[in-house]
Formats: C-alpha cells, structure tokens, sequence
C-alpha cells in the first residue's frame, strides 16, 4: 500500500512538473523612468567627483600660498 501511495504521489509530481508551460516575460513597467534615474544617478556621481577635485584644488592652493607667505 505504501509503495502504491509513493508511486501514485511520484507520478502526479511528475506530471505536474511537465505540464508547466513558458511564461512571458514581465511587462517592463516604468523602464524609461528607472533608465533617467540610473543617467541621473551617474551625472550626480560625475558633478560629485568635479566637487570633490575643487574642494583638493583649493586646499593644495591654500596649503601652497601659506608657506609662500612664511
């Protein structure tokens, strides 16, 4: 009687395993709004970068222009 159950419970695993069809992909929902986010997201890190390059520039500057004075 068990091995009938095993068998039965294996076959309808089986069976169920092989009826899946393919699905279609998800819709692309909000694309063009996540792909102006991720440009966003790049111009931010680019104008931080220019920031952070001024910010040395003014300090090499201000470093350079106190020991010309001493």
């Amino acid at each position: 009687m068990r091995l009938t159950l095993l068998l039965a419970a294996l076959c309808g695993l089986l069976l169920s395993a092989c009826d899946r069809e393919e699905q279609p992909p998800p819709p692309k929902l909000f694309e063009s709004q996540r792909n102006a986010m991720d440009k966003a997201k790049g111009v931010e890190n680019t104008l931080q970068r220019q920031a952070d390059q001024q910010l040395q520039d003014i300090d090499r500057q201000t470093q350079d222009s106190s020991k010309q004075s001493e």
